[in-house]
């Protein structure tokens, strides 16, 4: 495998944008490895602090890129490499050991592997979410993929071979890495999870939990293979649910045009299995807006009544 790595030239593939924070650190320990023979590109997206003034610190090239995309912008670093395995790391994942390329790019040997990818570890000061995602989902255990499709190009490698067949989804705006895992797993080729080639990954995978960001991914996985479609099983379809919502008084508004009620009934309204939504409330002017809300509000409840029991 050493004499593999020696023949092959690895260029690495850093995509920036304002992250002057860590770039120095994560080049620094890339030009400490015990193998030399590589170039870095960094592919930066029109960073606005100090990124590229400390990165020319180090022989690097770097390709600017104004509209960015994940996927575009590996794509475009790649176009300007002239190695035969490509790297892929985020500037803010900084290697841990001197041996950390090696140890990603010797398992590119295999023709039948199309790629691997290596661990990620989380700082001491990482939020518990990340901390909790990177713990899990890396462990110590090395996996050769042959049905799973994960793969992550915070920390990875594949041979520019395969890249040719499977170039990055230059549209998506998230998990480019798992729609490029999901193509080359359906054509029979084999993905590494490399436990020995870590780096510490501050901010984790899920971008502390960011539901917008969550929903996206979800819509994406959904439609990248039915495996990871979710499903509704046969006697949830025909529930009849009704849900009840108690209000004494009237509800606090958020704003002009918007109160808590007007939420509730909104994500109340968003399930296939509530069929029906009633309000039950002392108020006339809640009792209005439900109704405005298009819910039932069959009665107005007696003031006698001190409170409810849910």
């Amino acid at each position: 495998m050493k004499k593999f790595i020696k023949e092959k030239k690895i260029s690495i593939i850093i995509r920036t944008r304002n992250e002057e924070r860590w770039i120095e650190p994560c080049l620094k320990k890339i030009f400490e490895q015990n193998y030399k023979n590589f170039e870095v590109i960094l592919v930066d997206n029109n960073s606005k602090d100090k990124t590229i003034q400390k990165a020319k610190l180090f022989p690097i090239k770097i390709v600017k890129i104004k509209n960015f995309l994940p996927g575009k912008a590996i794509n475009l670093g790649i176009k300007n490499a002239s190695g035969k395995i490509i790297v892929c790391l985020s500037a803010h994942c900084i290697p841990i050991e001197n041996n950390w390329l090696n140890k990603l790019a010797s398992n590119l040997k295999d023709k039948k592997i199309a790629g691997v990818y290596g661990r990620q570890k989380p700082l001491s000061y990482s939020s518990d979410f990340d901390k909790r995602d990177l713990l899990n989902l890396f462990g110590p255990e090395k996996k050769i993929q042959r049905k799973d499709t994960f793969f992550h190009n915070a920390n990875s490698a594949f041979r520019i071979d395969v890249w040719k067949k499977f170039p990055f989804d230059e549209k998506t705006k998230h998990i480019e890495d798992r729609i490029w895992g999901s193509e080359v797993i359906k054509k029979g080729y084999k993905i590494i999870y490399e436990p020995e080639a870590s780096v510490y990954h501050w901010h984790g995978i899920n971008q502390d939990m960011e539901p917008e960001r969550c929903r996206k991914i979800v819509n994406i996985l959904e439609n990248l293979d039915k495996d990871f479609k979710s499903e509704t099983f046969e006697s949830e379809k025909n529930l009849n649910c009704v849900a009840i919502i108690p209000l004494r008084g009237k509800t606090t508004r958020i704003d002009n045009t918007l109160s808590l009620l007007d939420v509730t009934i909104a994500q109340l309204k968003k399930s296939s299995l509530i069929k029906d939504i009633f309000l039950a409330t002392d108020s006339l002017e809640t009792k209005k807006l439900g109704l405005a809300n298009k819910i039932k509000v069959p009665f107005l409840r007696p003031k006698k009544i001190i409170r409810f029991y849910c």
